[in-house]
């Protein structure tokens, strides 16, 4: 990897959307690219076993977080596991880097997804709300795209990762905080008993 630092980063901001989408595109990358060379102990998420586990829960997600009131248990879950695997793959993409500590990495990491994790669960349930379920999908869609493409530009063309992660990441807010003030603009309605 060019750049290691720029590739841990991105990586750990795609999975505050998602967890288990970068985690797999970071092993199948290790597995058919020369981009990725997994040292120990991070080789073990290319292994057979593991990718086929990542896909399953992958699709556990994708079907998850697409359903009003899903979504949010998922979140609550997910609290856990987005900045953990933000933290791995930031040591992961470093190990072989000796200009970051992988503790400093790892923090940096479980920060970096840990922020966009909270961002993105504190305004979904504003989102369902305004939009009466129908957005969730349209929203959850939109996130698990852009994790993927960041993911796999953080591989293959870091810097532009990072340009598309910030371009990304304020459409993101743009667009959320515009539901949100949909959501308090819209007139009350009263019913009569």
């Amino acid at each position: 990897m060019d750049f290691p630092i720029v590739t841990g980063v991105c990586l750990a901001a795609s999975a505050g959307l998602n967890a288990y989408l970068p985690l797999l595109v970071l092993a199948l990358a290790d597995r058919v690219t020369d981009r990725v060379n997994l040292d120990t102990p991070y080789d073990f998420i290319s292994s057979t076993w593991t990718i086929v586990a990542r896909v399953i829960l992958l699709t556990i997600e994708l079907v998850a977080d697409k359903v009003p009131g899903i979504d949010h248990a998922n979140d609550l879950i997910q609290s856990v596991i987005r900045p953990a695997a933000g933290a791995f793959l930031m040591m992961a993409v470093i190990n072989d880097n000796s200009s970051l500590n992988p503790v400093v990495g790892m923090i940096i990491g479980l920060l970096i997804a840990v922020s966009v994790h909270a961002f993105k669960a504190l305004s979904r349930p504003q989102i369902t709300h305004s939009t009466g379920g129908i957005g969730n999908p349209i929203v959850s869609s939109l996130e698990d795209g852009i994790a993927g493409f960041i993911s796999v530009l953080a591989i293959l063309v870091p810097i532009a990762a990072l340009i598309f992660l910030v371009v990304s990441g304020a459409f993101l807010v743009w667009s959320y905080r515009s539901v949100q003030r949909l959501s308090f603009a819209r007139p009350r309605t009263r019913t009569e008993p």
